[in-house]
Formats: C-alpha cells, sequence, structure tokens
C-alpha cells in the first residue's frame, strides 16, 4: 500500500514540475521577486537592532534563524499546500469534487499531494540561506541542526492540518478565498522571536494560534534555548492537528452535497 501510494506520488509530481517548467521566465521573476520580498524582510527586522538593541532577548543573528524558518515555511506552502490545499474551494464550487470522490486513492491524500509549483522553491532556499549565515555566524555545528528537525517536522504537520481544517470548511462556506490571508497572517507574525511580542500576544501566539510552533519552537531547539512549550506538548499538538484535520474531513464530507444530486 505505502508502496503504492509512494509511486503515485512520484507521478504526480513529475508530471506537475514538467508542466510547470514550460514557463520557466515566470521561475526566474519569481526567483527575483522571492529575492526582493527577503531583502525587505531583513531591513526590516534590522530596524529592531538599532543602537545595540535587542528583540525579546535575541540577538540579531539568532532572529535571522526565525525568518529564515519563515520564509522557509512560506516556500512550503507556496510548493506543496496552495496548489493543491488551496484548490479545494475550487472543487467544491464547480462540483469537480464528486470525480475525486469516486477515484480509487484516498481523497485526502489526492487533495493534498495531487499538484506542485516549483515558485516557492526559490523561498525555500533562500529561508535556508538565511539559517546556514545566521548559524555560521553563531558558530553553531551540524549537531545543532540536526537538533531542529524534530520541531520543524512538528511545525510542517501544524502548518498543513491548518490549512486543510480551514479549506475544508468550504463545504459549507464555498467562498473562503480569504482563508489564505489568515495563514500568510501567521507566518508573518512567525518571522519574529515569539518573545518579542507583549505577554498578550506571547500566550496567544502558543496556546491559542500556534504561531510558536511555526518558527519560534524550531529556531530554539536549533540555537538551544529553552522552548516555549515542553516536546512532549509539541509532539502532541502536531499529531492532534493532524488527526482533526483527518476527522473534520470527514465529518465535512458527511454535509457535502454532490453537485449532481
Amino acid at each position: 500500500m505505502l508502496r503504492r501510494y509512494l509511486r503515485t506520488l512520484g507521478r504526480f509530481w513529475s508530471a506537475a514540475v514538467a508542466a510547470e517548467m514550460e514557463y520557466r521566465l515566470n521561475f526566474v521573476l519569481a526567483t527575483v521577486n522571492s529575492l526582493g520580498q527577503l531583502v525587505g524582510s531583513l531591513f526590516g527586522l534590522s530596524l529592531f537592532y538599532t543602537n545595540d538593541a535587542d528583540l525579546g532577548g535575541w540577538r540579531w543573528e539568532e532572529a535571522m534563524v526565525v525568518l529564515g524558518l519563515a520564509t522557509f515555511l512560506e516556500g512550503v506552502s507556496s510548493t506543496f499546500l496552495r496548489p493543491n490545499i488551496g484548490r479545494i474551494v475550487e472543487h467544491v464550487r464547480s462540483g469537480t469534487l464528486d470525480f475525486v470522490l469516486l477515484k480509487p486513492i484516498d481523497t485526502q491524500f489526492w487533495l493534498s499531494t495531487r499538484n506542485l509549483a516549483i515558485w516557492g522553491v526559490p523561498d525555500m532556499a533562500y529561508g535556508l540561506a538565511v539559517i546556514a549565515y545566521a548559524g555560521h555566524r553563531l558558530g553553531l555545528q551540524p549537531r545543532d541542526a540536526l537538533a531542529g528537525v524534530l520541531p520543524l517536522a512538528l511545525a510542517l504537520a501544524v502548518l498543513y492540518s491548518l490549512w486543510f481544517m480551514l479549506s475544508t470548511t468550504s463545504l459549507w462556506f464555498v467562498k473562503i478565498h480569504n482563508v489564505t490571508s489568515l495563514l500568510r497572517g501567521l507566518l508573518e507574525a512567525g518571522r519574529f522571536p515569539v518573545a518579542a511580542y507583549p505577554a498578550a500576544y506571547r500566550v496567544a501566539f502558543t496556546f491559542v494560534l500556534p504561531v510558536a510552533f511555526l518558527t519560534t519552537v524550531p529556531a530554539s531547539a536549533v540555537l538551544g534555548r529553552a522552548w516555549p512549550v515542553s516536546t512532549p506538548a509539541a509532539v502532541l499538538l502536531a499529531v492532534g492537528m493532524v488527526m482533526a484535520s483527518r476527522l473534520f474531513w470527514r465529518f465535512g464530507l458527511r454535509s457535502y452535497t454532490s453537485a449532481s444530486s
């Protein structure tokens, strides 16, 4: 079963990349645009570090790690999430979800992996480059980077679950195109260490909106700082949200009215 799904995933993505590469100039423009946005983000972050100030106890290079992670996650969203999960609304609106439900494959898997957009790859590369540069300035070792693998995986699970559950609401409310603005806002808030925000915002970004889990927690692991939450709590949140996205999708399908009925 796993081999079958991996083979299917390979075919999905190879076809998607072949289609995307027909417009190579767009990729070049996306690369330049992403670089411009990164420069703007670095400039905005630098404004908080005038006169040898720090941001919630985070040094300049440490804050760059957080920014790099936010940039990387934005690239992941543009490459894997937005081209797939963002189309659930369109499937519901046009009635093509009926055909997806009839396919001999898990519906959530199909909706989550069918497409791939290479336009987010530059953001992923730039994010990793910023993290590598900041890590070099801080004297971090490869083992320090490995410490961030688990929390980054948890962050990706949380981000995916948020995308999928918010898009699932289109089964009841078709016009939810602005939902991506909410997710983009979460990543924008995650460009700064959670400790830089006032106390009320720190509580909200940790226990209400999981901003801390997206960037600050992985950055803290890489930098050897104390996590805002414990490791078991982060694992529990990620696993719980993935399971919730699955259950919420199944619950939503019970309310779905086929376009042909």
